[in-house]
């Protein structure tokens, strides 16, 4: 076997890894094969014989891949994604990949700045030390360490209410998406109040004009019509409170922000408003 058949089976070997690693820093399916690709394209290079861990050398160069296109997706305007176009907008594989990772972790990943990304992936998801992690960010690793514990507060946040209160908030969730993906009316009336109230800013909205419903039943169809969405949508923290985060292709387009005080939700607050949506506070839950 030559140099190169021996170095490219090695790589195919290693691609899944590679591939599951770079599409947490960049939460989109084909950015993450784009990205493994320049990688076995820089590793094909040369210089393989001399390396003792090909595996490193490896995670190395996608590393450094990914940490270049989230530096330069940072620098450029993206056009926001329609909501009303998103819930046909993600593939079935990446659907399910954003499943298998956590919708929320992608969302609130997608918050950070590149190199805390890359710190808080690679060492709380693949276990690479620090002096590593120093070498691919271009940092000292005491800094690549404040890096990732600065992404992890932030993928953590803070609840506004405590543990056990919390969870029953969570599970009310849960079971609004839950009934809102299989378009199960009875089940979404059974989470919402008789009076609650539903408010859309104009962002999504399908006429571009602030909508206000009021009564279970409405609300509950109009749940049940957008089920589509809910497909690409996942449970997080939204301002202390468990909401609902819509992010096809790992972008937030949409989040459902409710308000659950006693087992029931009375208020839903639907933001699509790009502007609004940066000023939220999300994160993950935990479990």
């Amino acid at each position: 076997m030559d140099d190169d058949d021996w170095l490219a089976g090695r790589f195919e070997a290693s691609r899944p890894r590679l591939r599951a690693m770079a599409y947490r820093m960049l939460g989109s399916l084909s950015d993450a094969e784009d990205a493994v690709q320049e990688a076995w394209i820089r590793a094909a290079g040369g210089g393989a014989r001399s390396v003792d861990n090909l595996e490193g050398w490896f995670t190395t160069i996608v590393a450094r891949v990914c940490l270049d296109m989230l530096r330069s997706r940072k620098s450029r305007r993206e056009e926001p994604l329609d909501p009303e176009e998103a819930a046909v907008a993600g593939p079935e594989q990446e659907a399910v990949l954003a499943d298998s990772v956590g919708l929320a972790l992608l969302v609130v990943l997608d918050t950070l700045p590149p190199a805390e990304r890359v710190a808080f992936v690679l060492h709380d998801t693949f276990g690479l030390p620090f002096g590593e992690i120093a070498a691919i960010t271009g940092r000292s690793p005491s800094a690549a360490r404040q890096l990732a514990s600065r992404a992890r507060r932030r993928v953590r946040g803070t609840a506004s209410v405590p543990g056990i209160r919390l969870a029953r908030q969570r599970k009310v969730a849960d079971a609004f998406l839950a009934a809102s993906r299989g378009g199960d009316l009875g089940a979404l009336l059974a989470v919402l109040d008789p009076e609650v109230v539903l408010h859309a800013d104009a962002a999504s909205a399908p006429r571009g004009v602030p909508v206000t419903i009021r009564g279970a039943a409405a609300v509950a169809r109009g749940a049940r019509a957008a089920s589509g969405r809910s497909r690409y949508s996942g449970v997080a923290l939204v301002n202390g409170t468990p909401g609902i985060v819509m992010a096809p292709r790992g972008r937030l387009v949409l989040v459902l922000a409710f308000t659950i005080p006693d087992g029931k939700i009375t208020r839903i607050d639907v933001i699509a408003d790009p502007a609004r949506l940066q000023e939220l506070d999300l994160a993950v839950l935990d479990g």
